[in-house]
């Protein structure tokens, strides 16, 4: 194989365009971002909520509740306080996971609070149904402090089947994620880390494909040190990336082992203390524009501002460069200005522009596959086998340059990515219950295919509201 500094250009790749200014993108960008604001406020006043709890067992008469509360749900109670694992089986703890914050990092709009975090939450609680067939309750929570937020999920675990952790600053969700993973008997899970990482992997092992590199020879540059870098560095290490050639940048420059705050770092962010160890810089000392010098890739999960990563930035990099700019809402570098600068292969974690990386491609898949085998846990070999099937259902499809990850409409992906999470929990030993890879993705099939079906249903018998036009609403039609 070449060296990565001289990976032939993308075939395919489609001819540099007159390029607009920075500026101007810039502007065009930043409307239509305020706009879809703008209709998310109205649609949001409109349904007060994205979703609600429906009955899933028939009540012909009130002598149904006899059989569905009491007296008849005694016997059901009973039966679980002589063995708690048929909770699983007798309720539906087996498919409901709760959706945990306290508000402390959202979005690209940081410590806003639990209150404020409840819609995003809500968001995530319509993937999980909608992608994955998972029941899912939004639940922000005040807790001043780690211990207060593990105490919390310690008190919540017994009605839940999982626990996806979501917008907690970093590093302090690095140890509620560690220790929660230990005192639950129930997969935790925290989405900002895992699912990114994840994600990330995925769109990384195809644009490596498509640029005819290896992961163990690339140069590889993080951009941010927070919940999802850290973890995509360990995942790169796992597949053989060497460690001496990843350098991770954050606010204060490249991480390494000699910089003025490495014991502070120890004894405050040990995780983010392990990474400078381990990769020292890639060998390199200074900012951002020192660790691109000649790097294949560029893994940016950092400040939503697109001046972040500059032209000249691109230009530095090795020929043909790989470039990921994940942060939400506004990437730190627009796709066609990254484009323009060399890039081979640019990604956002954005649905409007081409190749979204973003977590919503695996948590879904993921907490089907660990619910449907009673998971204990989520190691890392689950994740990379979410990763890696991920990847190759977009290789069956086709790669291309504006193609190296499946989108939320290739709906056929999810069943499979559960199926090779539940297959490797069984083969892990963490599985209470023991299905074949084929019964796996025929059950993923059925729960994921119903919530459609629900939701389009509902819609038909006009159940759903019909989403109304932003002229109803009283506002301007966006332009």
């Amino acid at each position: 194989m070449a060296e990565s500094s001289s990976a032939p250009v993308v075939e395919g790749k489609e001819p540099k365009r007159k390029p607009r200014s920075r500026r101007s993108t810039d502007a065009r960008e930043k409307r239509k971002t305020d706009a879809l604001g703008r209709r998310a406020v109205e649609l949001s006043q409109f349904y007060q909520g994205k979703v609600e709890i429906v009955p899933k067992v028939p009540i012909r008469s009130l002598a149904d509740f006899a059989l569905w509360y009491t007296p008849g749900i005694a016997e059901v109670s009973r039966a679980i306080a002589a063995d708690p694992e048929r909770s699983f089986d007798l309720t539906g703890r087996w498919n409901t996971i709760a959706i945990v914050t306290d508000g402390s990092r959202v979005l690209g709009l940081g410590d806003i609070g639990p209150r404020a975090a409840l819609p995003v939450m809500e968001g995530k609680a319509l993937l999980f149904k909608w992608l994955g067939g998972v029941d899912a309750v939004p639940l922000p929570i005040v807790a001043k402090t780690p211990e207060a937020f593990l105490a919390t999920l310690e008190s919540l675990a017994p009605a839940f089947g999982g626990i996806n952790l979501e917008d907690i600053a970093s590093p302090k969700c690095f140890g509620i994620l560690e220790e929660a993973q230990k005192r639950l008997p129930i997969p935790v899970w925290h989405d900002d880390q895992l699912g990114t990482a994840a994600s990330t992997i995925a769109g990384l092992l195809n644009a490596l494909e498509l640029t005819n590199r290896s992961i163990r020879e690339v140069r590889t540059v993080l951009l941010g040190a927070g919940a999802a870098n850290l973890v995509t560095v360990r995942l790169l290490l796992t597949l053989g990336h060497d460690p001496s050639r990843i350098s991770v940048v954050d606010q204060k420059g490249i991480l390494h082992a000699e910089r003025r705050d490495v014991d502070e770092l120890m004894l405050h962010n040990p995780w983010k203390y392990k990474v400078a160890l381990r990769t020292n810089g890639g060998g390199r000392t200074g900012d951002l524009a020192n660790a691109l010098e000649g790097a294949d890739v560029l893994l940016a999960a950092s400040t939503p501002d697109p001046n972040t990563i500059r032209t000249e930035h691109i230009q530095a990099m090795a020929k043909d460069p790989i470039v990921f700019a994940l942060a939400n809402p506004v990437p730190e570098i627009w796709p066609e200005v990254a484009l323009q600068a060399g890039a081979a292969i640019v990604a956002t974690g954005r649905s409007d522009f081409p190749n979204q990386v973003n977590n919503s491609l695996i948590f879904p898949a993921v907490f089907r596959g660990v619910l449907d085998v009673r998971a204990k846990s989520i190691p890392d070999e689950i994740v990379l086998a979410a990763a890696r099937e991920l990847a190759a259902h977009a290789r069956d499809v086709g790669l291309s340059p504006t193609h190296i990850l499946p989108t939320m409409e290739e709906l056929d992906v999810f069943p499979h990515v559960a199926a090779a999470v539940g297959t490797s929990a069984v083969q892990l030993g963490i599985a209470r219950r023991h299905l074949s890879h084929d019964e796996l993705l025929e059950r993923a099939r059925a729960m994921m295919g119903r919530s459609t079906r629900l939701v389009k249903a509902l819609a038909r018998a006009k159940l759903t509201p019909k989403m109304p036009s932003a002229k109803a609403l009283g506002g301007k039609k966006d332009q």
